[in-house]
């Protein structure tokens, strides 16, 4: 019979990554996000094993502890929580919890507590052998449209987007290329008032600057030679809704004058007409260049940049959220067996390990395309290394990379890592954990010829 868990978690992505975790190791979960819950369902049902977050929106996970051990003195209760206080965990302890774990975790240490718990051996081989990405059964089910992972800086920059999401900011995402930049826009529309509306992204690199104004703002029939129909323009097909500006510095000077009078105005005028015409659009765009940088050699307008930047959000890579690995992993697995109508698995020991070691300097982007292809070649229920691209094997084989954080010389800290990184300044700037601009400012004060 399986043994049935209660967890009491309020962020929600966290919750259902747990509960499906411990449903495939055998359990059977139930998930609530708030104390009040948690309660109805102790008084409703006997559970012999409760995991609380320690921070919920009602009460305190100690207070559910003690609710616990009133109405049935056989639970056990594991405390989790993201603030890793000494006395928190004493006073945890003390008042009868079974452990204390610390976010983020893997789910695995996780297991390893609740397998000590019930005095059962725990295999050391299957720790570190069984697949982290693991299902008994891929049934269909909806997706989820954003993975806001368990990392603290994943945390706090889905924080972020639910805190500016319901505003009417302008927001300006930076971050590297592939780190998911539109679907963070989209997640901010979902959490908008506007989310009934339309969500309306343009690739401002992708747009001659000849057409840009009929782009942006449409054109009447006739207005110039191949305007054969009137068109509507992006922001009036954003209207009471979100226009994403991906890559913004791409905008040629006159455009951004054009876009910058549009936003100021909240008007519009089609190319070829008289008639202005009143949106309401809400923008948010997103920039992988250091637009201050544009503003300083004078290619980005200041102005733009400061109605752009109402609220920036930086966007981590996936080399800043390792912790985060699997999670999406698992989501991009879900993806790629749903479009190849396949049923692999999860990942091989090897694969696993291998994906711990490599960088992802292409972010979620490049791990979802080897996931895609993987899933393609794969012959086996579980992703084999044979099938996995080479610059992923050889990155898990090299070195470890070299600790700069003790260099007492910052000059020779900064000729040192770019050494490693073969002079490219972008990994070099990772390895420093600085970024690219400041790099390029030290190597200047220095006058480092790279």
């Amino acid at each position: 019979m399986k043994e049935h868990i209660l967890i009491v978690e309020d962020d929600i992505a966290f919750l259902k990554m747990l509960t499906t975790f411990l449903q495939r190791k055998g359990y059977n979960v139930t998930g609530v996000s708030t104390i009040k819950e948690a309660k109805d369902a102790l008084d409703a049902t006997t559970f012999p094993l409760v995991i609380t977050d320690l921070k919920l929106p009602d009460e305190t996970g100690l207070a559910l502890l003690e609710y616990a051990k009133q109405v049935s003195p056989a639970t056990r209760v594991i405390m989790m929580t993201g603030y890793a206080e000494v006395t928190s965990a004493v006073e945890a302890i003390k008042k009868g919890a079974l452990d204390y774990i610390s976010k983020p975790f893997r789910p695995e240490e996780l297991l390893m507590i609740m397998q000590q718990a019930k005095n059962e051996p725990v295999s050391s081989e299957a720790i570190k052998t069984e697949p982290l990405v693991l299902r008994e059964s891929r049934p269909s089910r909806p997706k989820p449209g954003f993975v806001s992972g368990i990392s603290e800086v994943s945390k706090k920059f889905h924080q972020y987007l639910k805190l500016v999401g319901p505003t009417n900011m302008g927001v300006l995402i930076q971050g590297e290329s592939g780190t998911g930049k539109e679907v963070a826009a989209q997640a901010i529309h979902r959490y908008s008032d506007r989310s009934d509306n339309s969500f309306v992204p343009v690739d401002c690199g992708a747009i001659p600057k000849e057409i840009a104004a009929s782009e942006f703002f449409g054109h009447i029939k006739g207005s110039f030679t191949g305007a054969v129909n009137d068109k509507k323009g992006h922001f009036e097909a954003a209207d009471k809704g979100t226009l994403f500006l991906d890559e913004v510095g791409n905008l040629s000077y006159e455009n951004q004058i054009q876009l910058l009078r549009a936003l100021q105005e909240r008007k519009i005028k089609p190319v070829g007409s008289n008639t202005e015409i009143e949106v309401d659009v809400r923008i948010i765009s997103a920039t992988n260049e250091d637009l201050l940088l544009a503003v300083s050699k004078g290619t980005f307008r200041e102005d733009l940049y400061h109605r752009l930047n109402e609220f920036s959000i930086h966007i981590p890579s996936l080399s800043e959220r390792k912790e985060d690995l699997f999670l999406y992993t698992e989501y991009f697995l879900d993806q790629a067996n749903s479009a190849l109508q396949k049923n692999v698995l999860g990942l091989s020991p090897q694969v696993e390990a291998a994906f711990k070691k490599y960088n992802w300097p292409g972010n979620l982007r490049e791990l979802k395309n080897v996931i895609k292809r993987a899933v393609l070649l794969s012959p086996t229920a579980y992703i084999p290394m044979d099938v996995i691209p080479m610059e992923v094997i050889t990155a898990s084989e090299l070195k470890e990379p070299k600790d700069f954080s003790k260099a007492a010389n910052e000059k020779q800290l900064i000729l040192s890592a770019l050494e490693e990184a073969s002079y490219n300044k972008s990994r070099a700037a990772k390895l420093l954990n600085i970024t690219r601009k400041t790099l390029y400012n030290k190597i200047e004060y220095y006058n480092l010829k790279v």
